[in-house]
């Protein structure tokens, strides 16, 4: 009898197919009643995949045969992971696939919040353009000026290369530690975060979500940078407090935002798309077709690995079966 298997968000039809070949799945329907497919689905589940819902108690309480959640993505914070893994259950991401995606998407944001792509793109096609651009809507340079990357693993790394060799960029970073390589290849320089704030002209943000980085930018640190700066977001949305990130736009303590995430998700409303220096982006770093079903490839890889018996290839919980 085949294991029975839940996929909590939307696959291909092609990896879909692939699934049934070895297990009983069941999919779930975003548009039906979401806490009753849960609860019909989870006492036999045996393995889940997919992305983008909570998982801890609360909806897995009646999972009894669970042994593994493997995860569309990277980022693991909408997942109970001390939960997990006392119950034995196994956790699986998706890195590096997205990598340089996700740091073409970062670089994106901080070329259209520095040359004020979206709002100058509106204007035109409002039919603004009469005459000749004049300086209030001239937007800043981006070569040679100083990058600061908050978080410097391998989508920082991707991200400060497009800076240095792309744009003779000095990058400054901050790190849990000193990475003497990466400083050789790209000539940057190791700090803290307060310095950083304080020197670059363009912040962006790659950290995991964490007790100590929520909120890790806010009302004081936004007061630290230069009013010419811009802060880039492609970490997730509550590594910024974004009240005060609001705040800081509206009385220009900072130059403008580029933010691909946000607190809450969907945003569909908020202060944030009425100002004209704030770049909105509806989360999509790894977005491209490619990227995405490289990582439902890996996805699927690390949850056959996990029913087989396993060790994933690329488990969170490394405590488990260790």
């Amino acid at each position: 009898m085949k294991p029975n298997v839940f996929v909590f968000s939307r696959l291909s039809d092609e990896h879909l197919a692939e699934l049934s070949e070895r297990y009983q799945v069941t999919v779930l329907d975003p548009k039906g009643d979401i806490d009753a497919q849960y609860a019909a689905a989870l006492p036999s589940a045996q393995g889940m995949i997919g992305v983008g819902r909570k998982l801890g108690p609360a909806q897995l309480a009646q999972a009894g045969q669970l042994k593994v959640v493997s995860s569309i993505s990277v980022g693991y914070d909408n997942y109970d992971l001390p939960y997990l893994t006392e119950r034995g259950i196994m956790l699986t991401n998706t890195p590096d696939v997205l990598t340089e995606t996700t740091a073409d998407l970062g670089f994106t944001l901080l070329m259209s919040a520095a040359r004020r792509v979206p709002e100058l793109d509106a204007w035109t096609k409002a039919g603004h353009w009469q005459r000749t651009v004049s300086p209030e809507r001239f937007g800043v340079d981006i070569h040679h000026k100083t990058l600061g990357i908050v978080g410097m693993g391998r989508i920082g790394a991707a991200i400060a290369r497009r800076g240095h060799f792309g744009f003779n960029m000095p990058v400054l970073y901050t790190a849990n530690s000193p990475k003497p390589e990466l400083e050789a290849e790209l000539n940057a320089r190791f700090c803290g975060l307060d310095e950083l704030l304080q020197q670059a002209d363009f912040v962006v943000l790659v950290v995991p979500l964490g007790p100590q980085t929520r909120h890790l930018i806010g009302e004081r640190q936004l007061a630290q940078m230069k009013a010419s700066a811009i802060l880039v977001n492609v970490a997730r949305g509550a590594v910024v407090d974004e009240n005060a990130l609001i705040a800081a736009l509206e009385k220009g303590t900072i130059r403008g935002a580029g933010l691909d995430v946000y607190e809450r998700e969907p945003l569909s409303d908020s202060p944030l798309f009425s100002l004209p220096n704030a770049v909105t982006l509806p989360h999509i770093g790894s977005a491209t077709a490619q990227t995405r079903d490289a990582m439902a490839r890996l996805a699927l890889d690390n949850f056959h690995q996990a029913m087989a018996g396993q060790r994933p290839a690329n488990l969170v919980n490394d405590e488990i079966g260790s």
